[in-house]
């Protein structure tokens, strides 16, 4: 059935091709039908030329046919909008979002006439404070020490890397073209939960080994945790980072299955399971099932890594239960060294529409609330924080920055910069690009060669940019972004500084009994590090 579904994009050419031979028979009885024998002669060609070329995979997918969209894409924006894009409101993503990614990742000229496409005088307008004494940076290669005290091969990570992605969920030429471009621009690449698979491995790009509740890669026969063979895997070099993923922006709380029916030999092979047997990720590790434990979990990833950066993904619930986080660290003295945020906003391949419209925190208040806990406990030196959350250009990453992040990652920017159209199909196995399928005849269609140059070069050029932004607002770093840097309209007119919203909290607040951030230490107070339970619900 999948082969008779993938032979359904070469209709086109195909039939071309037909009514070139009949109307060229036909043009001996009529000589005006040799007309359209030239036409059709011509498509023919054009479809040839379409499937032979590696550069646009939507052409190489769809010959002939997939002309239409670069069609549509020189017609006026306005009616490009409604033919190729559609609603808006439907797309998790704007047009203009995926124009600069484009543009920033082929190395085309990412500059505009006429000003500014954003409505300044609508509520919620954000802008960024400049200063009339700006800086230049030669060196936009930024970067930032991630490993704490405890950590014995600490990790100098870019600024912006590529977020979790599963080979399984991503192409093998996807997931080559990702970490290819890695290699060349010198950033990380988050594996997914779905293991370390040989495409990772073959370009040689630095990895963050993310380990979620199925253990892949690392797992005993009945799916629980095995130490030896995480040790194997993390003992590669190209392991740079450790990352539990506790939660998923998109699905927090949510599991998941892989039926058997699309468990691959390369699938099994990277995430060590059977053939024939659905693959289940449980919604909760079996590693661990209280704070206490989890720094415990975290303390043997560390010795069983060799002294590599380990840390956890989340995004927050109940803010109690980090706070309980937090106070196991305090009473183990066994610190993650870091934490990455991942916003409600955040992308995944498939997700019930409930809980990726209405399950999770922000990404923007998920990263204030962390940020402030850990400067609550005196512990925030210690702990670099990332985040993620539809974050694509350079002024999505300075106002992370701004707000506390040491880091951030994106999963859909760098998408969109091997090929990803949006077309949302990535459940179905047909993706039109070959990004999110593990069809052989559809993936074929992304050059992994091209589309690694253009991950290398979304990755520069957007730091180049977020160089740019910090320069104009007379900063020496970026990482010295803070919250009064940004500005942003209100309802009413008026201007609010984000300083007044996401203000940074004092020091030691949450030890001190005089400091009066009630709401924090209300939660603070019903925290637990023996339970994540609520006080109500402990026995």
């Amino acid at each position: 059935m999948q082969k008779i579904i993938a032979l359904q994009r070469y209709t086109t050419i195909a039939a071309v091709a037909v009514l070139t031979v009949i109307t060229f028979v036909i043009g001996f009885w009529f000589s005006w039908v040799f007309i359209l024998c030239a036409v059709f002669g011509a498509l023919t060609i054009v479809g040839i030329r379409d499937m032979r070329q590696d550069r646009h995979s939507i052409l190489r997918n769809y010959p002939v046919l997939g002309h239409l969209r670069f069609l549509f894409e020189s017609i006026r924006p306005e009616i490009r909008q409604y033919l190729i894009e559609g609603d808006q409101e439907e797309q998790p993503f704007s047009r203009e979002q995926r124009s600069l990614v484009y543009q920033r990742s082929k190395g085309a000229e990412d500059k505009r006439p006429f000003g500014t496409t954003e409505k300044v005088y609508e509520a919620g307008y954000s802008w960024l404070t400049h200063s009339v004494q700006p800086v230049h940076f030669s060196d936009t290669d930024f970067r930032v020490k991630v490993g704490g005290p405890d950590c014995k091969q600490p990790y100098s990570a870019s600024l912006y890397n590529i977020s979790a992605m599963s080979f399984g969920s991503l192409s093998a030429n996807a997931i080559q073209a990702l970490n290819t471009g890695a290699k060349i621009g010198g950033f990380a690449h988050d594996t997914g939960e779905g293991g370390i698979s040989r495409y990772h491995r073959e370009p040689g790009g630095d990895l963050i080994y993310e380990i979620g509740s199925g253990y892949f890669g690392c797992r005993n026969d009945d799916g629980t945790f095995n130490a030896e063979k995480f040790a194997k895997q993390a003992s590669a070099d190209q392991v740079k980072m450790i990352e539990i993923k506790l939660s998923q922006g998109a699905k927090p709380g949510h599991g998941g299955m892989l039926p058997a029916s699309k468990i691959t030999p390369e699938i099994a092979e990277a995430r060590d399971i059977p053939m024939g047997v659905d693959c289940v990720s449980p919604s909760a590790h079996s590693a661990f099932s209280s704070p206490l434990e989890l720094m415990e979990f975290i303390g043997v990833l560390r010795e069983r890594s060799g002294g590599k950066p380990v840390g956890f993904k989340l995004c927050i619930g109940h803010r109690r239960e980090f706070m309980c986080m937090v106070k196991a660290m305090l009473e183990t003295g066994i610190i993650p060294d870091f934490i990455v945020v991942d916003g409600t906003e955040g992308g995944t391949g498939a997700a019930p529409l409930e809980f990726s419209n209405h399950v999770g925190m922000p990404m923007v208040e998920g990263l204030t609330f962390v940020h402030n806990t850990l400067r609550g406990a005196g512990i925030r030196d210690h702990v670099k924080v990332g985040a993620a959350g539809k974050i694509v250009s350079a002024f999505d990453i300075a106002r992370a920055l701004s707000l506390g992040a040491d880091w951030c990652n994106s999963a859909r920017g760098y998408m969109f910069a091997i090929g990803c159209i949006q077309a949302q199909a990535c459940h179905t196995n047909h993706c039109p690009v070959g990004v999110t399928t593990q069809d052989p005849l559809r993936q074929q269609a992304l050059n992994v060669g091209d589309k690694a140059k253009r991950v290398a070069r979304f990755h520069e050029n957007t730091l180049k940019a977020l160089g740019e932004m910090a320069g104009a607002a007379g900063l020496s770093n970026p990482c010295d972004f803070l919250p009064y840097h940004f500005m942003t309209r209100r309802g009413d007119g008026q201007m609010t500084e984000a300083n007044d919203v996401y203000k940074y909290l004092p020091v030691g607040f949450l030890l001190d009994e005089s400091s009066d951030e009630v709401i924090y230490k209300e939660r603070w107070a019903r925290a637990s590090a023996d339970s994540f339970a609520p006080p109500e619900d402990r026995v």
